[in-house]
C-alpha cells in the first residue's frame, strides 16, 4: 500500500474500528456497512489483516466482529505524531515483504 493510499484508508479504518470498539457488532452488520464497490479502499480487510479486528463465532449468535487491543491501541493513538510515523514504517515494512 503507497503512502498516499496509507493516508486515504487509514481515517476509514479508525472509524470502523472506533465504531465496533463501541460495541461488539454482527459481522453482516459490518459487512453491510463497510463494504465498498472500490478495490483499493478495502476497509474492513485491512483492519482485519492489521489485526484490530477480529471475528468470533458466538454458540446460537453468529458471528460477531470484537476490537482487539491492537485496534483499542491503535484508535487511541491514532492523532499521535509517532503513531503516524509508525504507520508508515509499517507500510512500508509490508510493502518490503
Amino acid at each position: 500500500m503507497t503512502d498516499s493510499l496509507t493516508d486515504i484508508i487509514d481515517p476509514l479504518v479508525r472509524d470502523l474500528v472506533e465504531w465496533i470498539a463501541k460495541e461488539p457488532r454482527v459481522q453482516r452488520d459490518v459487512l453491510d456497512a463497510w463494504r465498498t464497490s472500490c478495490p483499493r479502499l478495502m476497509v474492513w480487510e485491512t483492519a482485519l489483516e492489521r489485526g484490530l479486528v477480529e471475528r468470533k463465532l458466538l454458540e446460537g449468535q453468529g458471528a460477531f466482529v470484537f476490537v482487539t487491543d491492537a485496534g483499542r491501541h491503535f484508535v487511541r493513538n491514532y492523532d499521535r505524531p509517532a503513531a503516524r510515523a509508525g504507520r508508515k514504517a509499517d507500510v512500508l515494512t509490508r510493502a518490503a515483504a
